[in-house]
């Protein structure tokens, strides 16, 4: 996939992982990177390649419209998540479970339905899930979370397959712990920086790479998950104990 020149958009650039996939995609060249926030005042300033645009990927209007202004763009990266932290069952409400799942799987598909089209009239572009270790096995402490990023996975699949003839590619990207704000409170040391998972992500994207593992936690999760994915899934299960 050409990055130099492209036109890329990026949900949930305002912090984290999204305002460091802007970083890497202007790195390598970007013409253009539309850098979406749901509030304005949550923007981070970038170079003059880079416009601020207000998306709430939950709210269809917002997305159409959003479509509807970026219609010539290359690249979609839909990185805008909710994660809660919480577990499925011990919760006393299903309020957050409900959110990362209308953000992490019905704001997905929202960004795809809208932009399909466009990409294909320019040629057939690229769409870009971040996902998750979590969308292959459950992490127990966010449950929730990891079953909507296992729904994105699905969808990925789908939105791969239908997408083909008109020569979208479709990548599936999962991340391990990254040290972001959204990280559980004083859970950063262990994790891998921003930085450097978006430039593993742009670079592989680069190379063609539909399946995307860009930092060694996930590396090693894609290496177990092949080998047996039912031991993982034990192993996980047993960080409860």
């Amino acid at each position: 996939m050409r990055i130099e020149g492209a036109r890329v958009l990026v949900t949930g650039s305002n912090r984290g992982l999204g305002r460091s996939l802007v970083g890497a995609f202007l790195d390598r060249g970007a013409a253009r990177v539309f850098a979406t926030v749901r509030a304005p005042s949550t923007a981070t300033a970038f170079d003059s390649r880079v416009e601020r645009l207000v998306l709430d990927v939950t709210d269809e209007g917002s997305v159409v419209a959003a479509a509807e202004r970026c219609r010539d763009t290359d690249i979609i990266i839909n990185n805008a998540a909710s994660l809660a932290n919480t577990p499925v069952v011990g919760v006393a409400s299903l309020a957050a479970a409900q959110l990362e799942m209308d953000t992490n799987y019905w704001g997905v598909l929202r960004m795809c339905r809208a932009f399909a089209p466009h990409l294909a009239a320019g040629g057939g572009g690229a769409i870009v899930n971040i996902l998750s270790i979590g969308a292959l096995v459950g992490i127990p402490f966010c449950g929730s979370y990891c079953a909507s990023k296992a729904a994105a996975w699905s969808l990925t699949q789908s939105v791969r397959a239908e997408l083909a003839k008109a020569g979208t590619t479709v990548a599936a990207v999962f991340p391990g712990p990254i040290a972001t704000e959204m990280a559980r409170p004083g859970d950063t040391a262990a994790r891998h920086p921003a930085a450097l998972v978006a430039a593993a992500i742009v670079d592989d994207l680069h190379r063609g790479k539909t399946m995307i593992f860009p930092d060694p936690v996930s590396a090693a999760i894609n290496e177990a998950y092949s080998a047996d994915p039912w031991s993982l899934e034990a192993r996980f299960a047993r960080s409860m104990d």
